[in-house]
């Protein structure tokens, strides 16, 4: 006799089970689960919620096994202390996610050598692909990822089919805003010129200053708050109404350095930014600045990296998004 306190599990739900329930053909209830196949998306939702009213969860070992995936993609970033990668990592995981598939997110810490050891450690965890946002625009990783599909984001690393958003276009906005305002003695603030993406930025602003002689002055800084000395001298120095910042941690540095100085921002210094990071519309003043179309790109990547896992080889593409500018609330018209 068996013993009462003794309870048997509930047997796991299959694959079977979630077709018999919801009325379709096994075939169906597989093309639902595993995103795949020409299936309607009223059918698709109809026996998701099925699947998720039994309880049934994937094996996923057996799927890698039959299909040679694991259903994890990584996702490489150069530094998480930066607003703006947390905000990307996100997109990436929504869209992964939409797709049946898990992220492993990794910061590199913007040093190469730490790079390649998470690039490494992803292969040895058999990810199906990844999508890198590397350090520089450097291939350091080649011999790592032979036979495993990546897309790039953001920088240009040839032999990688690469995600990017009009930089040029970004630098050139934000000098007409700024020359829109009146606006004849603007400075530049660049991120670090070793990468194209920061460097067509530049490209951007220089050529958009053309019209009134150039830059007041072109200073380079670390992608962070904390300003450089020639930056400080730079501001310091007053010879400049606007300041183009190339990446909106720098905008922060050059807003909080100008308010240490007793500068009013905008009425004696405007400033512009670019990115569009959380922090720049609770900045005191919002900040003005440019808008990376962050859910756009990830949206792509995944894509990208989903279409490559199917076959498709184009090791040269390269999908760019239009920028655009977001005014707020630390650009005015130059004063007299």
């Amino acid at each position: 006799m068996a013993d009462p306190d003794i309870r048997t599990p509930p047997k796991r739900a299959t694959l079977k089970d979630v077709a018999k329930a919801a009325g379709v053909s096994l075939a169906s209830a597989s093309y639902a689960i595993n995103r795949t196949g020409s299936l309607g998306e009223e059918m698709r939702a109809h026996v998701l919620k099925i699947a998720e009213e039994l309880g049934y969860r994937q094996n996923l070992s057996a799927r890698a096994t039959r299909t040679g995936r694991t259903g994890a993609i990584g996702l490489v970033v150069p530094d998480m202390t930066n607003p703006f990668f947390p905000s990307l990592a996100q997109a990436i995981v929504h869209r992964a996610r939409q797709n049946g598939y898990s992220v492993f997110v990794t910061d590199t810490a913007g040093d190469q050598q730490q790079e390649g050891e998470a690039i490494r450690q992803l292969v040895d965890r058999n990810v199906d692909g990844i999508v890198w946002f590397p350090v520089n625009d450097e291939n350091s990783i080649a011999k790592l990822v032979a036979d495993i599909p990546i897309i790039v984001l953001d920088r240009s690393v040839p032999g990688f089919e690469a995600v990017q958003a009009d930089y040029v276009q970004g630098g050139s906005l934000a000098v007409e805003h700024l020359l829109a305002l009146g606006h004849r003695n603007v400075g530049v603030v660049a991120g670090p010129m070793d990468v194209r993406s920061m460097r067509d930025r530049i490209d951007g602003a220089t050529a958009a200053l053309a019209s009134v002689g150039g830059p007041t002055f072109v200073v380079e800084n670390a992608f962070a708050v904390e300003l450089e000395g020639t930056v400080k001298e730079a501001v310091e120095a007053r010879s400049a109404t606007a300041i183009f910042c190339a990446a909106d941690l720098i905008a922060v540095g050059v807003l909080r350095h100008a308010r240490k100085m007793g500068l009013a921002v905008p009425e004696e210094l405007s400033i512009v930014g670019f990115d569009d990071i959380a922090w720049s519309e609770y900045c005191t003043p919002a900040l003005t600045t440019i808008e990376m179309p962050v859910d756009e790109m990830a949206i792509e990547a995944v894509d990208a990296l989903l279409r490559k896992l199917d076959g498709e080889q184009d090791g040269n593409r390269r999908v760019i998004f239009n920028v655009k500018i977001v005014v707020r609330e630390t650009t005015a018209a130059v004063s007299a």
